[in-house]
């Protein structure tokens, strides 16, 4: 909770900052404020300096888990974008807060895989024997209740036969760019994490990557607020979308939206209070 607090705290002052010079008569228009998920940093940096060397307005972006942040603007938090790493949160959104008719979309889809430290000699446990590969360490994983990257890898390790044997080795962390700081610095063997963060950072090492069938499809779906007032939300969305904006998310291992739309999958959207489970 208190993380919550300080990430609304933070959200609000940053708005603040930037309406700040619209006291006058004729308000200057404001960059729209966007909230990612926390394995999009890399991308979704690289895509508001692009949109801003076009002559636009730098978006504002606020990284965290897609739970968190769902939370925030379910609570007032005023996002003019969200990009959430699953489904499940985005569909959580919508049935608190209304989505501009016509904005959501999947920007992105990734992968999910085993890293390990990048001097280790570890291997990805093809027998089953996670307490040898562990090694009285901890396996790094996002919260598996809030976070997506953690509900894909809590649904891998069952998949395989793997959850009941780790399942009380776990470094619990609140996304999934903290799980990968863990094995970076060798604090933990072994990490789930998303095929776009071990591009990310040089520290990591990939040693097998899950089943796409193991999990639910990793998709990125994107979508405006109704509320949103900035008036550049929609362009930067259709940039995000756009070849180029699709490019940069292939630069940082990205993988692009599937042909036929956003997959859902039946009985997983969450609507009023009713959070995603695990």
């Amino acid at each position: 909770m208190r993380d919550g607090m300080r990430l609304l705290a933070t959200v609000l002052a940053l708005v603040a900052g930037l309406s700040l010079s619209a006291c006058g008569k004729d308000p200057a228009p404001r960059p729209p404020l966007v909230l990612a998920a926390a394995s999009t940093q890399e991308a979704m940096t690289e895509a508001a300096e692009a949109w801003a060397a076009q002559g636009h307005l730098k978006p504002t972006l606020s990284f965290a888990g897609s739970g968190a942040l769902a939370r925030q603007i379910a609570t007032g938090a005023p996002a003019d974008l969200f990009v959430s790493a699953d489904s499940r949160w985005m569909d959580w959104v919508e049935g608190n807060v209304s989505l501009r008719h016509g904005t959501r979309d999947i920007v992105a889809t990734n992968t999910l895989v085993l890293i390990a430290p990048k001097d280790s000699d570890a291997a990805f446990p093809e027998g089953g024997d996670w307490a040898k590969a562990l090694d009285g360490g901890r396996l790094a994983i996002a919260d598996p209740v809030a976070v997506p990257a953690g509900r894909y890898g809590k649904a891998s390790l069952i998949s395989i036969g793997a959850w009941d044997e780790v399942k009380d080795h776990v470094a619990q962390t609140a996304d999934v760019r903290a799980a990968l700081a863990l094995v970076s610095r060798g604090d933990a063997p072994l990490g789930i994490v998303y095929g776009s963060d071990a591009i990310a950072d040089e520290g990591v090492k990939v040693v097998g990557r899950f089943p796409d069938e193991s999990h639910a499809p990793i998709t990125y779906p994107i979508a405006i607020p109704d509320r949103s007032t900035a008036t550049d939300a929609e362009g930067f969305r259709k940039f995000l979308l756009s070849p180029e904006g699709q490019s940069i998310f292939e630069k940082y291992g990205f993988g692009p939206p599937p042909l036929s739309g956003e997959p859902h999958e039946a009985g997983d959207a969450a609507s009023g209070d009713e959070e995603p489970e695990a």
